[in-house]
């Protein structure tokens, strides 16, 4: 693993999620100061995924042909001015606007994924996901809390110092962050039939033997997953009355969870065991945490609950990434995680708005059980669909 290169790119990823971290949890609240109901919260909270959805899968395919480095500029550069507009706008519609821009143009996270495939072998590729998934993590510990400290200055603020950073994060990728794919490998890319974009050949991957499978698990622990992430800041608002600024520290805290799970877990699991028996046991785990979130009472209840579900996820969430970029060719990697990227986005249209009905209609409870429902049937298909076909000695290098 070249760690002189991974550092520029944790740096690039860290304050990539800082900028996002800073508003998470401002969403709901902002809308809410508009007299939106929670349906419409939720709608507001697709339209991020809504962009995702188309504009991940072309980044990630271009990013195949045209080489890393660029494609994130083009990308955090979308970023920047998106959180401008939202910064500086006071009208719902354009709030959308900026949101769904930022959807479009929000392909950066994959995109170094696929970076991470390019500079690291299969046997460390877990481990080299794992520092981005620590980078992730500690945005979201300084992010979400900077945001909730600074929405008490104007919900405005947060965002102009959330486009601030990735501003910073432009000049960032231009002075320290090299190419991953060298010029000969950008050629070779680029004149391959399987890196240009095609709805078919993206489609074609979900009946893939090995690939398909997977991202099918993908869209299960997206669902469930979804489901608390974007409807966690509502939660806290409608079941423990807290404002943003306690919502942000909370945030924060699943960050420092996400971070020690990334930072010194993943490396030491995939040595010890196979990255599908870490698949099936941390689904179980996640199941079981989401139905402990659903009971939770009160906020320090939430907040050990929180550990065993951060843990879960964040195993869960990086051994099906690493098992992915090694089920498809080095000419593949940044399509098929732009394919799953969008799946993931596909359904964050629906998590948010669906979590928000749930709350609204039924009870701060529901989410948490539907969750667990989800994740229950993820468990089932990792036994049938991926635990069978494999040996009892599997090796986590796919053929697809």
């Amino acid at each position: 693993m070249k760690k002189n290169v991974l550092l520029p790119l944790f740096l690039v990823v860290f304050v990539d999620m800082l900028s996002f971290g800073l508003i998470l949890p401002l969403i709901p609240y902002i809308a809410s100061g508009y007299g939106l109901s929670p349906l419409l919260i939720g709608l507001l909270l697709a339209a991020y995924p809504i962009g995702q959805v188309f504009g991940t899968p072309i980044l990630g395919r271009l990013s195949d042909r045209f080489g890393r480095r660029p494609l994130l500029l083009i990308s955090v550069t979308g970023t920047f001015i998106s959180l401008l507009l939202l910064g500086l706008t006071k009208t719902i519609i354009l709030i959308f606007v900026s949101r769904l821009a930022d959807g479009l143009t929000g392909g950066n996270i994959s995109i170094a994924q696929s970076y991470i495939a390019d500079v690291t072998t299969p046997e460390n590729r877990a481990k080299g996901l794992g520092m981005i998934g620590a980078a992730f993590g500690l945005g979201f510990i300084f992010g979400p809390a900077m945001g909730g400290f600074l929405s008490q200055y104007g919900y405005q603020v947060p965002a102009l110092a959330a486009a601030g950073l990735s501003f910073m994060n432009l000049i960032l990728i231009a002075v320290i962050l090299p190419e991953s794919l060298s010029k000969e490998k950008r050629l070779q890319l680029r004149n391959s039939e399987k890196t240009k974009f095609s709805l078919g050949v993206l489609r074609q991957a979900l009946n893939k033997p090995v690939v398909g499978p997977l991202l099918h698990s993908r869209v299960y622990f997206s669902v469930a997953q979804g489901v608390f992430q974007t409807i966690f800041a509502l939660y806290a608002q409608k079941k423990l009355n807290l404002d943003a600024r306690s919502t942000g520290f909370i945030l924060g805290y699943v960050g420092i969870l996400v971070v020690l799970v990334q930072a010194l877990a993943i490396g030491r699991l995939t040595k010890r065991y196979s990255e599908t028996t870490l698949m099936y046991v941390s689904s179980i785990g996640l199941a079981v945490s989401f139905i402990l979130w659903a009971l939770v009472p009160n906020l320090i209840t939430l907040l050990i609950v929180l550990i065993p579900l951060s843990i879960s996820s964040g195993v869960l969430n990086t051994v099906l990434r690493s098992s992915l970029t090694k089920s498809v060719g080095s000419e593949e990697i940044g399509g098929i995680l732009g394919l799953s990227q969008s799946l993931e986005s596909m359904t964050s249209i629906v998590t948010p708005i669906l979590g928000g009905f749930l709350i609204g209609s039924i009870g701060t409870w529901a989410p948490g059980i539907f969750a667990a429902l989800v994740t229950l049937m993820l468990v089932g298909f990792i036994r049938r669909k991926i635990l069978k076909p494999q040996t009892v000695s599997f090796t986590p290098t796919f053929e697809s």
